[in-house]
């Protein structure tokens, strides 16, 4: 059995949020504060026995954000479990409680947590007149959590993901229609109290390594002192009577030697003489902290490591973070297989990004090796090295809609040869455009190395700091990829970078062009036409596709950027390419001419000459404000970004102030007036436009000009 399906209907930061997963391995990947706690916090609610007892404890603080005034709102935490035993006793608790009956045995069956308005408030609710606006109003003010109950159903059959079933069960708060159905059967029965499914499952939660040290210092929290206690209850007594009976000797040898029985006397004489003898203690002696009981001197063993090759083995605390993170998970991985052995239901372990601290290798290796059977495995990670040995097929992402977080299955509705080619590929780049914000695809090293440089150099800010993943798929083709950006997959904006591939010479066949002219305009129209191709292909891919962009360099990237005046970059890198000053002196005037014929064909030499990737690198390293980024580059970073917030273009505005020259020629004050509009810019007392005149007005012509209409 394994849980095959969790909704989170307005819990925490899931307005509405349905997760899949798969027997066996499952990946869970997501920004910081996308929700992968929360995920683990809903699944523990319902199957760890730890948190069961506060289950009833949720508050408003639990209910999402985006509903503005909870009240009269439900919670709704549904795992829906598939390949249900056949085992007698087993088939009786989903009977009785979760299951759904097909052919009198069980296969699929629903457990529910819901926290709703208890029966009196539903009821006020259900009799409520249609658009009786004013009547919700002041029945909402009187609700408090104190009128919230929680209640665990199973045999549900409403999809609780469909905003249109919330409705009906709940109500339309926005019309005014709640039902008079108090407990509708879609939601399922209550749980008879005398049945837990937590009861029946093995379920083990490892926490996120973050405070290792603080962990094994706890009395709850420690993994060692948990195993120490499972075991204690199988010790023979007649093995640990004769050590208790030696730690009973060596307390009392401590305790009567002379320097402890005086510094015992001096201290009762001292108190005496301070408190009376009507204050004093009745009785006071110095022993040794070993504990003299069987079981609690077996709990009271500690764990000691060596690292190294040396001898010498330390405490938890001299350990490194990732040698003690490393201990903590292999305990809590025992303690799981200790409880696997005794019978139940199902087995699940949770596991919070183990990743904090361990070797890639390490986190590769573990990840490998938790092949548990009859055991599913849900992990939550930030790494990459985890994430690309996940099969993709049980991967969900997290990602942030404003205040909202969603779920999304990267392989939904994708056939399985499509399934495995992106598999292949995220194993090959180590999967980081999963955990992007927003991605960027280009097919080239020159595009991979120099638009960062370009962003990060021309607009102050780097492609990190917005959030955006440039990921170059090289030969793997856009279609392989970009399928993953879909309403169905992954609801996150993709841009797309590809050449037009439109000649920059006259390719015009002329009985009159030398051999090798010949082959050159047969292979430049031969690009021209597999450019057009490309255009017309992918364009059809991105169609009706809110997700994916297409944006298109004119000729090449080369091409391109020494067209939109970056020549003087490419002849500040003539020396890494060339060492005869004649070819230098010639390649200077080709790249500084206005001729696309003359320029493009030296800076296309010039690439293949010395390697591409290796040219973009000399490139990269001059390049300064002062260049200029080709309009589709910029078109394609903010189509993926989306809108700039007004902090991040008037950090952008202010970045440029900083590389203006005006202050040497016009005084320190010609920027004031900018200054001024910015501020109130800044402030929302003024509007994008305000500040695009005011930008122009002071520094006409700059780069900040061709972003600032994104705001």
């Amino acid at each position: 059995m394994h849980i095959s399906c969790v909704q989170l209907v307005n819990y925490r930061n899931f307005a509405n949020a349905t997760f899949r997963f798969n027997a066996g391995i499952n990946t869970v990947i997501g920004e910081n504060g996308s929700g992968k706690t929360n995920l683990f916090r809903a699944i523990r609610l319902m199957l760890d026995d730890d948190m069961l007892r506060w289950a009833h404890k949720l508050d408003d603080g639990d209910f999402h954000r985006g509903l503005g005034n909870w009240r009269g709102h439900w919670i709704i935490i549904s795992l829906e479990f598939v390949e249900v035993s056949q085992d007698e006793a087993i088939q009786a608790l989903f009977l009785h409680g979760t299951g759904v009956v097909e052919d009198e045995q069980i296969g699929t069956a629903t457990y529910n947590l819901i926290f709703r308005p208890n029966a009196a408030i539903r009821a006020k609710l259900g009799e409520l007149k249609i658009g009786d606006q004013a009547g919700l109003d002041a029945l909402l003010k009187t609700i408090t959590i104190d009128d919230y109950e929680s209640v665990f159903t199973g045999k549900s059959t409403a999809d609780f993901s469909d905003a249109a079933v919330y409705r009906s069960l709940v109500g339309n708060f926005e019309t005014v229609e709640f039902p008079e159905e108090l407990s509708p059967p879609e939601i399922g029965g209550r749980m008879p109290t005398v049945l837990s499914v937590s009861k029946e499952v093995c379920f083990t939660f490892v926490q996120a390594l973050r405070d290792v040290v603080s962990e094994f210092q706890g009395q709850r929290t420690n993994p060692l002192l948990t195993l120490l206690r499972g075991k204690s209850g199988e010790l023979d007594s007649d093995k640990l009577d004769p050590i208790t009976q030696r730690v009973n000797d060596l307390n009392d040898a401590i305790e009567e030697l002379s320097d402890v029985t005086e510094i015992r006397t001096h201290i009762r004489q001292t108190i005496r003489d301070a408190a009376g003898e009507a204050y004093s203690p009745a009785r006071l002696s110095i022993r040794s902290g070993v504990p003299t009981e069987a079981d609690k001197l077996f709990q009271s063993l500690k764990l000691f490591v060596g690292e190294t090759d040396e001898e010498y083995e330390g405490a938890i605390h001299e350990l490194s973070l990732g040698g003690a993170n490393l201990i903590f998970l292999t305990l809590k991985l025992l303690e799981f297989k200790y409880q696997q052995s005794k019978w139940a239901c199902a087995n699940f372990l949770l596991i919070e990004e183990p990743e904090a601290h361990i070797h890639t290798h390490i986190q590769k290796t573990l990840f490998d090796k938790l092949t548990y059977p009859d055991t599913q495995v849900i992990y939550s990670t930030h790494s990459t090295q985890i994430s690309e040995v996940s099969n993709v097929e049980n991967v969900n992402i997290l990602g942030r809609q404003g205040v909202r977080c969603e779920a999304y299955q990267p392989a939904a509705g994708l056939t399985t040869p499509v399934i495995r080619s992106i598999q292949r590929y995220l194993d090959a780049v180590r999967s980081n455009l999963l955990f992007a914000k927003s991605v960027i695809l280009v097919e080239g090293d020159a595009e991979e190395i120099l638009i960062p440089a370009l962003i990060k150099e021309v607009y102050g800010v780097s492609l990190d700091e917005l959030g955006i993943s440039l990921v170059n798929i090289r030969s793997t083709g856009f279609e392989n990829v970009a399928v993953l950006f879909h309403n169905q997959r992954v609801r996150k904006r993709c841009a797309i970078i590809t050449d037009l591939d439109t000649a920059y010479f006259d390719i015009t066949p002329d009985p009159l062009d030398s051999d090798s002219k010949t082959k050159a305009k047969e292979k430049a129209a031969g690009s021209q036409s597999a450019g057009l191709a490309r255009r017309a292909r992918l364009t059809a891919l991105i169609d009706g596709n809110n997700w994916l962009s297409l944006h298109l360099a004119p000729h090449t990237f080369e091409v391109d950027f020494i067209a939109v005046g970056n020549a003087e970059i490419a002849v500040a890198a003539l020396p890494s390419v060339y060492v005869d000053p004649p070819t230098i002196a010639t390649a200077t005037t080709e790249l500084r001419s206005s001729d696309p014929a003359s320029y493009g064909t030296r800076i296309i030499t010039m690439a293949k000459g010395a390697g591409k990737g290796w040219f973009a690198i000399q490139l990269a390293k001059l390049v300064t404000h002062n260049a200029r980024i080709p309009s589709y580059i910029t078109e394609a970073v903010f189509a993926a970004h989306g809108r700039i917030s007004r902090a991040v273009a008037a950090n952008m505005v202010e970045y440029r102030i900083s590389k203006s020259d005006l202050p040497d020629l016009l005084g320190d004050d010609c920027f004031d007036e900018l200054r001024g509009v910015l501020h109130q810019f800044r402030t929302d007392q003024a509007d994008t436009q305000a500040l695009i005149d005011s930008v122009a007005a002071t520094l006409s012509g700059d780069a900040i000009l061709d972003v600032l209409g994104y705001a």
